[in-house]
């Protein structure tokens, strides 16, 4: 008989008044018993709506209903098969948008804490050493993937399951892509990646580093060396910005280099060889997920720290659940309000940002309506850092290497419903392809692509 109480079993946390001083992660995680009293809200339906929100298709009542029979290995089993970075998903997936979101307790109350129940079965697992999958027998062929990021790492851990022999190769000196240098340690602890793609080299993943595809080897040269198929999975890590006046001021981050510095390059702590500069006030210019992430990272870096967002708060793109943790961490939100200008001192540093207040009118193309300045209603903010987190595009270097890789008007590269490109033999998913997206939504595009390359090479 199901729990039917109405809420989700509550996670642990760190207090906001503490955490927004450190970087440990911020919720702790359920005890073995949390776990299994949260299982037990779950129905086990017959058509399981959740599963169809799920980008990886992982059968969430399979893995719950282990769980419920306090089998957490067992859990991991049926989990790991559909999803190759289980305890990454648990923590960074917007499930409220995709499994939860289809959740039938949610309709009279909350819906089953899915990725919480993900999140402990693989925290379990990492702590307790259970592989993540059996290696199905060589079969003799070779796969290049560019980029460990999560389409790339998905895309090598299905590979190597089917028997392919898989070389990733990463531009940075460590694995994780985007959940290494993006990621805050308080949201993803990199010891969390690192372990997950150790898994993956215990499946036979050969993993390099400091691997530039595109400058050291080109595509071409990996297929001269022997490999048959080449997935692309470099991500978008190319910054934009707004294109206002001082812009090139000393103070002005794209988030991209804030969070890469604190992130990859432990910026924030004390004797770090590449440290950030610590401000006073920050402004964050955003409203999405990384928007989040660079606030919440300033204020734990001792900032006064403002989101600048041009839209209002039912607009926010950013997860439900960061929006509510930054403001409880004491940042500030300047909603319907926009940056005209990044004023700077006599020594060029930034000084202040001279902003316009916005309404909302008609609908744009998007079909979300479109702010407008109010006239009249300019006003200076006094900051001294400015990080820009508006959105990122993919970087041009595999694409201008490649001859015959077709790219769209954004610098992704355009590729079929299978992943497959323009070249043969060259697929590609993720944030290469369909610009700045979620981490599920790229494990699901690496996991497709994964299909297709089995697909070619048995057909070749």
């Amino acid at each position: 008989m199901a729990d039917m109480t109405p809420n989700k079993t509550k996670m642990p946390e760190q207090a906001p008044e503490v955490r927004n001083k450190n970087f440990f992660e911020v919720a702790k995680g359920y005890t073995p018993e949390l776990a299994v009293k949260e299982s037990n809200r779950c129905l086990g339906c017959r058509n399981p709506h959740c599963v169809e929100g799920c980008p990886v298709n992982v059968p969430i009542p399979d893995f719950i209903g282990h769980i419920q029979k306090g089998d957490f290995e067992g859990a991991y089993r049926v989990l790991s098969r559909a999803n190759a970075l289980p305890a990454v998903c648990g923590r960074v997936c917007p499930q409220e948008n995709q499994c939860e979101g289809k959740c039938v307790r949610g309709i009279k109350g909350e819906s089953v804490g899915i990725g919480n129940l993900e999140r402990f079965v693989a925290d379990w697992a990492l702590e307790h050493n259970v592989a993540n999958g059996e290696k199905a027998p060589a079969n003799g062929h070779r796969v290049a993937v560019v980029g460990s990021g999560p389409a790339g790492l998905t895309c090598a851990g299905e590979l190597a399951r089917m028997g392919y022999s898989v070389t990733v190769f990463e531009a940075f000196h460590v694995a994780g892509g985007v959940l290494s240098y993006g990621i805050p340690e308080f949201r993803l602890p990199k010891s969390i990646v690192q372990k997950e793609a150790a898994n993956l080299e215990r499946m036979g993943v050969d993993i390099r580093l400091n691997m530039v595809i595109g400058k050291v080897l080109s595509v071409d040269e990996l297929f001269e060396m022997g490999y048959e198929a080449v997935f692309i999975g470099s991500g978008a890590g190319l910054p934009q910005f707004m294109g206002i006046p001082g812009e090139s001021l000393v103070g002005v981050f794209s988030a991209n280099e804030y969070l890469t510095r604190i992130n990859l390059m432990k910026a924030y702590k004390p004797d770090s060889p590449t440290p950030v500069f610590v401000s006073q006030k920050a402004a964050v210019l955003g409203g999405g997920n990384v928007a989040m992430d660079a606030a919440r990272c300033a204020r734990r870096m001792g900032a006064d720290v403002h989101i600048v967002y041009r839209r209002g708060e039912a607009e926010l793109p950013a997860r439900a659940e960061e929006v509510h943790h930054a403001r409880e961490e004491g940042i500030q939100f300047d909603l319907l309000c926009n940056p005209t200008e990044i004023l700077g001192d006599e020594k060029g540093r930034v000084r202040a940002m001279r902003c316009v207040r916005m309404e909302l009118g008609e609908p744009d193309a998007s079909g979300r309506r479109r702010p407008v300045p109010i006239e009249g209603s300019e006003f200076e903010m006094e900051v001294d850092t400015v990080i820009v987190a508006i959105g990122t595009s993919p970087n041009p270097l595999i694409r201008s290497s490649t001859p015959g890789l077709e790219t769209n008007k954004r610098g992704c590269i355009v590729t079929s419903e299978t992943g497959a490109t323009s070249r043969e033999g060259v697929f590609c998913g993720g944030d290469a392809a369909t610009g700045a997206a979620t981490v599920i939504l790229a494990m699901g595009a690496g996991k497709t692509a994964a299909k297709s390359i089995d697909e070619y090479i048995r057909n070749k």
